[in-house]
């Protein structure tokens, strides 16, 4: 589904980036736990937090205790924040890569879904030159179906119809 919340965007973009290496599922265990550690992924609290806390978050096994993962949480708030300042939302940013609209595909199997494409190398790219860690282009591709910038359901999943509809209709 489409997000456009600039809390919700954060808090995907830091899972996503947490998640690099690893299970989707194992990071999806631990959502809760960065929740409440990560003021519910408040941006503006994340890029006050002194080293102090960060070292705590490394002792937490409630998260990816990844020092480079954890050290990325605070550069990619301010960051954010940044993006948000300059565009007047993260969201308004975001989409912009896509044309505002969901990207619609028609992929008649899973292994036909790419791991990365034209769309996700430009934000990456430009994400990077913003500061952002951890915004590799397959991580960007997956933050991209994850806040539904694209639609890669497969042609037999009832939700590859929905979305479609949908994204037609928001259009309309």
């Amino acid at each position: 589904m489409p997000v456009h919340d600039d809390r919700t965007l954060f808090e995907f973009l830091v899972l996503e980036g947490a998640q690099a290496g690893l299970s989707w599922i194992t990071v999806l265990r631990k959502r809760a736990r960065y929740a409440e550690l990560l003021d519910g992924f408040d941006p503006a609290r994340i890029v006050a937090y002194p080293d102090s806390k960060l070292d705590a978050l490394m002792a937490d096994p409630g998260v990816i205790r990844n020092r480079l993962k954890i050290a990325s949480l605070r550069l990619n708030a301010f960051a954010f924040l940044e993006v948000q300042a300059a565009c007047g939302s993260f969201d308004r940013y975001l989409w912009d890569f896509v044309g505002s609209r969901p990207l619609q595909n028609a992929w008649p199997d899973l292994r036909s879904v790419p791991a990365k494409t034209a769309q996700s190398d430009a934000l990456s790219k430009d994400l990077g030159k913003r500061g952002f860690k951890f915004v590799g282009s397959t991580i960007m591709y997956a933050f991209m179906q994850a806040v539904g910038m694209v639609n890669d359901h497969t042609t037999d999943c009832f939700r590859h119809a929905q979305l479609g509809h949908r994204a037609q209709r928001n259009t309309a």
